[in-house]
């Protein structure tokens, strides 16, 4: 083992870890901007009384989404610079954009949300939290464009070893980003879905109380329309891989030679027919490439090496993926129906409600591993390899002992942030007290 395979371990940890809460993060400030919407449309109290209940959820995890998401950049000085030498001009504009426009929003609007109750109109304060959830999705945006380019560069030219933007509307349309950012966001909406039901449901098992069947159908709406939208996106995504990504496509099915009328594989030895080319292609007949007859091509066009992302990885990746996030889609919309004409939510619902959540986390991070490891070795798709993007004096030793510490460190936060979600959960929502009645004075006060 080198410096480069603990950087990359180190990147990978880091970037999990903050993936865990940026859906989460993204999809809530919706629900939580429309849980007060339904409160100020209809004036019913435990719309209120939700809205504060899962905005105090919604801001425990932005709190720590901003802190792990730091440590990302540091990263990029640290132990990528030749990346970060190459990409530099191409990503400042989409980053900037992101930190300047989309994070400023997010976090000035969020703030007079915060300290804006009883303060702020009551429109103004309801646009604020409507204006940092949109700030949310707009630098998910930014960032997921940046992402777009490493696997489809577009708008660029390299002058002097260095990437330069040439086109930048074309960076922020990129067809792979255009597929790629409601495939993200939508997956978003079914972790943040995933997480209000899972809260629902305990507290469901423990009350009846009207408001959380409310919660839990308004999450049940949310996780299933996102589920249509990631599926969708998810054949747009197919589709632009067999063209732009043929060695992530082909790790993804184990797939090792060309194959006309390639079969879609469910597990190793199970395959249904001619599926993969019509998923890729709409055509069942159509030749999908293989890992080694492609290894071979590389070889030829970029010199010696293996141009293959780890296999197991990719395959089953792909897999969980597919597999929990459909089932988190299907759990919705069985609960829809379930629930439907004011039919109260079954025990047994509640319950298998609470015991999914981690299904949607699992299949956000399985996506998140299938985007980033199916495009080794490459870290920019035919320009810049990972092991060329390394930075050039960090040794063994210093990447060890910063990934011990960023391990450590992350595994604190970890349980603090499941101690604090599980305390205000456990706490439930608050109840509005009433204001004191005035008390006449003492007669010796009058005077």
């Amino acid at each position: 083992m080198d410096a480069l395979d603990l950087a990359r371990w180190q990147f990978g940890v880091t970037t999990v870890y903050h993936f865990l809460f940026v859906p989460l993060t993204i999809g809530l400030g919706i629900f939580v901007a429309g849980l007060q919407t339904a409160w100020h449309r209809t004036g019913k109290e435990h719309y209120l009384k939700l809205t504060k209940f899962f905005g105090k959820l919604f801001l425990i995890n932005f709190a720590m989404g901003v802190v792990t998401g730091i440590v990302q950049e540091f990263q990029f000085g640290m132990n990528w610079s030749e990346y970060s030498t190459f990409v530099g001009d191409v990503f400042g504009a989409p980053l900037a954009m992101e930190a300047l426009l989309a994070f400023f929003m997010e976090s000035t609007f969020l703030g007079l949300w915060i300290f804006g109750w009883d303060r702020l109109p009551k429109k103004a304060h309801l646009a604020s939290i409507w204006a940092a959830a949109i700030g949310s999705n707009l630098s998910a945006y930014f960032i997921l464009a940046a992402n777009a380019w490493m696997k489809h560069p577009v708008g660029y030219e390299v002058v002097d070893g260095k990437a330069r933007m040439t086109d930048l509307w074309a960076v922020l349309t990129n067809s792979t980003a255009v597929a790629q950012v409601p495939h993200v966001i939508g997956a978003a909406f079914i972790v943040a879905g995933g997480f209000v039901l899972a809260v629902s449901g305990y507290w469901l098992l423990r009350t009846r109380a009207p408001m959380w069947r409310s919660a839990a159908r308004g999450a049940l709406v949310m996780t299933a329309i996102a589920g249509a939208v990631v599926a969708g996106t998810g054949d747009m995504s197919a589709k632009l891989m067999y063209e732009q990504q043929p060695m992530k496509l082909a790790a993804a099915e184990g797939l090792e030679r060309d194959t006309a009328g390639a079969a879609f594989s469910l597990a190793p030895g199970i395959e249904i027919p001619k599926v993969l080319s019509f998923l890729a292609t709409n055509d069942p007949g159509a030749t999908v490439q293989g890992t080694e007859d492609l290894q071979k091509r590389f070889e030829q066009q970029f010199g010696p090496g293996d141009y293959r992302p780890d296999p197991t990885i990719v395959f089953w990746s792909f897999r969980v993926m597919i597999v929990f996030g459909m089932a988190t889609a299907g759990l919705a919309l069985l609960g829809l129906w379930l629930t439907r004409r004011r039919r109260e939510v079954p025990s047994w619902l509640a319950r298998a409600l609470l015991l999914a959540l981690p299904l949607p986390f699992a299949a956000v991070i399985a996506g998140w591993l299938l985007s980033e490891i199916g495009r080794q070795p490459w870290t920019v798709a035919g320009e810049l390899l990972t092991a060329s993007s390394v930075s050039p004096g960090v040794t063994l030793a210093e990447v060890a002992i910063s990934l011990t510490v960023f391990t450590l460190l992350y595994g604190g936060l970890a349980v603090a942030e499941v101690v604090l979600l599980a305390k205000h959960v456990r706490k439930g929502v608050e109840e509005r007290q009433p204001a004191p009645e005035a008390q006449p004075l003492e007669p010796s006060l009058m005077y």
